[in-house]
């Protein structure tokens, strides 16, 4: 063992004339230890939270979006799906289109609502969203049967307009759809009839709620015709068998696909003010916190000061044996790092063992659950984090020994010798 490590263990550890000393050491290595837990929990809350928003939100969005640049749409749906399935990582793709519409329920204009009409191919919806398995009652069946042609609807809004969905026995109620393009004409043309299309309500599907109260679903032929959109589409969406190969998966679509014509875009994109604002209050917290772990800092300043202070003729003896200031310096040094490290590996599995602790029991409830889809605090631990904690931690507290082991490196050994004898 290297002697300069030895000196530095034992002037730490052992026990010293001014208690005092001790003290201080023992305060700033518990508070790096709880400086470090807090960031570990609180970071991996802050991640397991945006998690849960992202894989609510991604159940519905698509992991990469292919959409027109020209508010026309896209021309030729088939050929671009088969563009993107060429493509490693691509699982699935399946053609959209999207518009608002005045939504009216069996011919009540007190009823009338706007919302935002999907229409979609339900042979290939399954791939790229999970809105088909989160159909609570009735069925995600949008086809045309009987003359009728089938409408799928949030929970939420199927039970404020008081409608239910077909079943075995009975008929679903009408719910008709007035396009946007359909109100235009009415406002220009007023001698013209307003063309309400009928739907017949098949099934109620539950997500969250404003998703559920604002956004339902129709077939992509019949959304076609509402719209007036001819063969054309609003967008391509693609499921990948890896959300964390969107950003690549985009850049080879943008190498590939006219940049005039088309515009590709991730999930995160898609709710990038979401995302935004859930990274920044994750940053902001981390740096808040962080302050307990430069508090520990200044401690350490303080009782590698002291030491050297107590120290002084040690290390004018070390110097007369042939010890060189680098070495001396050397030492307080690594009396930063032992403080550094232990604080820190303290911390570590401090704040692990409660991380692990709320994830598999649920130790804090999250307030008001009722109105969640979850009852406690999420954690997801990342790799990244705790490297960048450790990392953060330690290099403060070497940088705190840098001006204690400066100090004792600018020690004169003759005086140091003489003042103390």
């Amino acid at each position: 063992m290297d002697y300069r490590f030895r000196i530095a263990r034992r002037y730490l550890f052992s026990s010293k004339q001014v208690s005092m000393i001790s003290i201080i050491t023992g305060i700033a290595t518990v508070g790096l230890a709880i400086g470090v837990a807090a960031l570990i929990v609180v970071l991996s809350v802050m991640n397991g939270f945006f998690d849960f928003v992202r894989d609510m939100l991604v159940s519905v969005d698509p992991h990469v979006r292919i959409v027109s640049v020209d508010e026309r749409g896209l021309d030729d749906p088939d050929a671009l799906m088969a563009t993107a399935l060429d493509l490693r990582h691509v699982d699935e793709a399946a053609p959209y289109v999207e518009g608002r519409a005045l939504l009216s329920v069996g011919g009540n204009d007190g009823d009338s609502r706007v919302v935002t009409v999907r229409g979609v191919d339900a042979a290939t919806l399954g791939g790229v969203s999970q809105i088909v398995a989160q159909t609570g009652r009735g069925s995600f069946d949008v086809e045309r049967r009987d003359g009728r042609s089938g409408l799928v609807m949030g929970m939420d809004l199927g039970q404020r307009l008081g409608v239910r969905p077909a079943t075995d026995e009975r008929p679903g109620d009408t719910i008709g759809l007035l396009s946007a393009q359909g109100i235009e004409r009415m406002l220009t043309q007023p001698f013209s009839v307003p063309q309400v299309r009928p739907f017949e309500l098949r099934g109620l599907y539950r997500l969250q709620g404003a998703y559920d109260e604002s956004h339902l679903f129709i077939g992509l032929a019949e959304a076609q015709q509402l719209f007036r959109m001819g063969a054309r589409v609003t967008g391509v969406e693609l499921r990948l068998d890896d959300i964390d190969r969107s950003n690549r998966v985009q850049r080879e679509l943008q190498a590939i696909l006219d940049g005039d014509r088309f515009e590709v875009l991730t999930w995160y994109d898609l709710q990038r003010s979401l995302y935004d604002v859930m990274q920044l209050e994750k940053w902001g917290a981390t740096l808040i916190l962080f302050l307990i772990v430069i508090v520990a800092a200044f401690n350490i300043v303080g009782s590698l000061t002291m030491i050297v202070i107590e120290k002084q003729r040690d290390v004018g003896v070390l110097q007369a044996m042939g010890a060189s200031r680098k070495d001396i310096r050397r030492i307080f040094l690594l009396e930063g790092g032992l403080i550094g490290g232990t604080g820190v590996g303290a911390g570590f599995v401090l704040g692990l063992t409660l991380a692990w602790l709320q994830d598999a029991y649920g130790l804090v409830p999250l307030a008001g659950a009722e109105a969640f889809l979850i009852d406690a605090y999420p954690i997801a631990v990342q790799a990244s984090d705790l490297l960048l904690i450790g990392g953060g931690a330690f290099l403060l507290c070497l940088l705190a020994a840098v001006y204690p082991a400066a100090r004792a490196a600018a020690v004169e050994p003759a005086q140091a010798v003489q003042v103390d004898g």
